[in-house]
This record gives C-alpha cells, sequence and structure tokens, in this order.
C-alpha cells in the first residue's frame, strides 16, 4: 500500500502535469529530493525517460527505474548505471528485460557500441549472445570483419557453432558487391587477416570462392581476386593451427 507521502507526491506530479515546464519543475523538485520515495516516483513519471541523474542514483531502487525507463543509449546507460546493480545478480534481474532490448538493438547495429558496452561490464556477455544467436535482423548497419572479430574474442568462454553463426550473419552479404568493392574488401581483409578471427577468416575464403565462381568476370579479375582469396586462406590456416594448439594446452 502507498504511504501518505507517496500518495502526496503523487498527487503534486499530477497537478503539475497541465503545466507547459512541467518536467523543469519536476526536476527541480524531485531530482535531488532526500526522500527516495519521492525520487523513484519521479524516475517513473518523468515525461522524457528519465533523467541520468536517476540513473546513477544511489538507491537501487532508484536507478532501476531510472534505467528501465530511460532513453538514453546504451553505453550511456549501463556506464552511469549506480554499481552496485550490475554486481549483484538479484539487482541485475530487475534490469534484465531492458538490457535485453538494448543488446538486441546493439547486436543490430555496427557492433561499435556493444564492443564499449562489453568493456566495460563484461557480467552481460551472456545476453549479448543470446542476442547474437537468437535476435533477428531488422537493419542493415552491418558489423566490419574487424568488430565481428573482436565480439569473438571477448566472447571466447560463449564459442558455439550457433555463436559463429550469428556474427557471421551480421556481415554484410557478398551478393551485392561489384569487382571494385570486393577486390577492395579483400584487400582489407589481407591487411587486418592477423587481426580477424578465424571463423570469420573462413567465412571470407568460403563466400569469396562461391561468389567468383557465380559472377561473370574477365579471366584476369579471377586471377586478381583468388591470388587475394588464397592469401587469405594462407591466413586462416595458419590461425586455425594456433587455435587447435591452444586448445590441446588446455586440455
Amino acid at each position: 500500500m502507498a504511504t501518505s507521502s507517496t500518495l502526496n507526491y503523487r498527487e503534486h506530479i499530477e497537478s503539475l502535469k497541465d503545466d507547459l515546464d512541467f518536467e523543469e519543475q519536476g526536476d527541480a523538485f524531485y531530482l535531488f529530493h532526500e526522500d527516495d520515495e519521492a525520487r523513484l516516483l519521479w524516475a517513473f513519471h518523468r515525461p522524457s525517460g528519465s533523467h541520468i541523474a536517476q540513473v546513477e542514483d544511489p538507491n537501487t531502487d532508484v536507478a532501476i527505474m531510472g534505467f528501465n525507463h530511460s532513453r538514453l543509449g546504451a553505453y550511456e546507460r549501463f556506464t552511469h548505471l549506480n554499481p552496485a546493480i550490475i554486481k549483484d545478480p538479484e539487482l541485475r534481474h530487475h534490469i534484465r528485460n531492458r538490457s535485453r532490448m538494448l543488446f538486441r538493438a546493439l547486436v543490430d547495429n555496427d557492433f561499435t557500441e556493444l564492443l564499449a558496452v562489453l568493456e566495460f561490464a563484461p557480467i552481460f556477455m551472456d545476453q549479448a549472445c543470446d542476442q547474437m544467436i537468437n535476435g533477428r535482423i531488422w537493419n542493415e548497419h552491418y558489423a566490419s570483419p574487424l568488430h565481428a572479430s573482436q565480439f569473438l574474442q571477448m566472447a571466447h568462454e560463449y564459442h558455439s557453432h550457433k555463436l559463429f553463426e550469428g556474427a557471421i550473419r551480421r556481415l554484410r552479404p557478398l551478393k551485392h558487391h561489384t569487382f571494385d568493392e570486393a577486390k577492395e574488401l579483400l584487400a582489407q581483409l589481407c591487411d587486418q587477416a592477423q587481426k580477424l578471427h578465424a571463423k570469420i577468416l573462413e567465412h571470407y575464403v568460403n563466400a569469396f570462392e562461391l561468389w567468383i565462381a557465380g559472377e561473370k568476370l574477365h579471366p584476369l579479375q579471377i586471377i586478381v581476386l583468388r591470388k587475394q582469396v588464397h592469401h587469405l586462406k594462407a591466413s586462416y590456416e595458419c590461425e586455425q593451427i594456433k587455435s587447435d594448439e591452444n586448445h590441446l594446452q588446455s586440455e
């Protein structure tokens, strides 16, 4: 049951709702109010979404409400969240639905913000991997091969065939590439080969071999591309040997 003070706060907020400066008045009165109940209520009712100070609030209930009702970007929301919530599994459970939605959007983007969030709070890697495997692809904001590799390297404890497939699905397909675009991408991949994950290298070796076979290219163009693919394949085989050696040493 609501306390009398909570009812008074509700009535006060209702009385301000028709004012043009409703949010400004609410912030001035409630944002740093000494009563936790007042701050909690304002974190729920603030019209433009919760303020960054509410996400940071020292009271974990207020901070959870602030996180769940915020319109801040994912990185800003996670990095400003009261650290006690990140550390405590029971408290993290109260932001699980909202954080799952955030990771769904992060995975469906170019991975820049995803990597930043996971570097700051690796405890959420399980949610990132879940969305990588099960999340739908809604946008055409593809991950770069380098960022996809960095994600797989960070998620080494969660490696599975489905996770590799999920990461690869978020790379730009080759089917619409022109010869010049394919040549440029191959050159970039060869330059970055030592930084790319073995599964990403393997994907591009197979994808380019199929693409070359299906395109009507001049014989000289085929020679140029296959030379680069051969270099990429050698890099993949080298990375695969390293991976196998590391696996044997860990057993």
